[in-house]
């Protein structure tokens, strides 16, 4: 029974390595690795009970739980970006193990121990999840995690509780082994444990799912998102507001001689700066993509065409007055093609009746904006 808990602890460190092994750009994934082997040996050594001095191997078996138990929290907030800092780390550590130094070789008690590290950890846990109370509102797995990392550090409070009362487990340490608190222990972290473990591990491959969705969406000149990307993005917005949506279309003038003229390399750098100007200038909530080549798409959710023109304008103008690095005094210019969802009907004919736009803005001299046929 007490081999139980270390057992799958270490099961899931190995799933935890080869996570990470996998990708290691998620070194949270090391940690929690590391976290289930320190837990695992603090655990060994309590029931090997090696080291044999009890004052020793109370505070080797209490640093090991304590690290393992700081590095499980680190790296479940690492994934959100939340950690506490390894100073934080440090002073955790700290005291916890002056206080079971405390109360073995200064005021012996192995109550006061057993509920240091229990309510330590729980209390530890609960704040972890307080930190990460945002994933309540995220995806599913997101939720699934943060309500497991919640309830593992609860369940520390009336477990011991119940199972210790005011009288700590009397007797050695195969007396201590055989305790209801030792067993109910090892039988909680065995399934809160794993439940959290498998939390994470679920989270990591959605988080693994998202990032190859968005290397597959964005455009890795530009950062911004790619065809598919763009019209995946877009499709949720245009069925909430079929009536009050535009597509404004940006096509760079005269490229080719800038690639000819410049080179490529400073080509690119152009469709970077101009990708860099519509993100910025473009409105809050807007969809700015690279559809291919040197065309550019911005898509405004809630938009009528006089708004949508407006913000073409705008768009040129800032492109017109930008600076861009490798093209001497040489300014870049671009036409723009503007339509709406009420003229149009669906992205099809939406795309179509923008791209025609655009055309006529380049047929009638460039740098310019056409809303209407002309």
């Amino acid at each position: 029974m007490s081999l139980i808990g270390p057992g799958i602890i270490g099961v899931f460190g190995l799933a935890f390595l080869a996570a990470w092994s996998y990708d290691r750009r998620r070194p949270y994934l090391a940690l929690l690795a590391a976290a289930c082997a320190l837990f695992a040996l603090g655990a060994a050594s309590q029931i090997l009970y090696w080291p044999r001095d009890t004052g020793l191997n109370a505070m080797v078996s209490g640093a090991l739980y304590t690290c393992a138990v700081i590095a499980a929290v680190e790296g479940v907030l690492i994934r959100s970006g939340r950690a506490f800092g390894i100073w934080i780390d440090v002073a955790i550590f700290a005291a916890f193990c002056l206080a079971l130094y405390y109360f073995f070789y200064v005021d012996r008690s192995l109550l006061a121990r057993i509920y240091v590290q229990n309510f330590g950890y729980g209390l530890l846990l609960c704040v972890a999840a307080l930190r990460l109370a945002h994933l309540r509102h995220g995806r599913v797995v997101d939720r699934i995690l943060f309500w497991t990392l919640l309830l593992l550090g609860l369940h520390f409070f009336p477990r011991t509780v119940f199972t210790v009362g005011a009288s700590p487990p009397s007797g050695g340490p195969l007396v201590f082994a055989d305790s209801v608190f030792w067993q109910t222990l090892q039988l909680s972290l065995a399934v809160l444990g794993a439940a959290l473990a498998m939390a994470i591990l679920a989270a990591a491959v959605s988080d693994l799912i998202d990032d190859l969705r968005r290397e597959r969406d964005l455009d890795h000149l530009t950062g911004l998102l790619n065809r598919r990307g763009f019209e995946a993005e877009i499709a949720a917005p245009m069925r909430r507001a079929p009536e009050g949506a535009a597509l404004i279309l940006c096509d760079v003038d005269h490229f080719k001689s800038i690639n000819d003229s410049f080179g490529h390399d400073v080509g690119d750098v152009v469709l970077q700066e101009i990708g860099a100007m519509l993100r910025r200038t473009a409105r809050k909530g807007d969809f700015v993509g690279r559809l291919g080549g040197e065309e550019f798409a911005v898509f405004l959710p809630d938009a009528s065409l006089a708004d949508a023109t407006e913000c073409a304008e705008r768009l040129r103008q800032a492109i017109r007055k930008g600076r861009i690095p490798g093209l001497d005094s040489r300014s870049v210019t671009a036409s723009f093609g503007v339509a709406t969802i009420r003229e149009a009907g669906d992205w099809a004919a939406l795309y179509k009746l923008a791209d025609s736009r655009l055309y006529q803005a380049k047929a009638a001299g460039r740098d310019r904006t056409v809303d209407c046929g002309m």
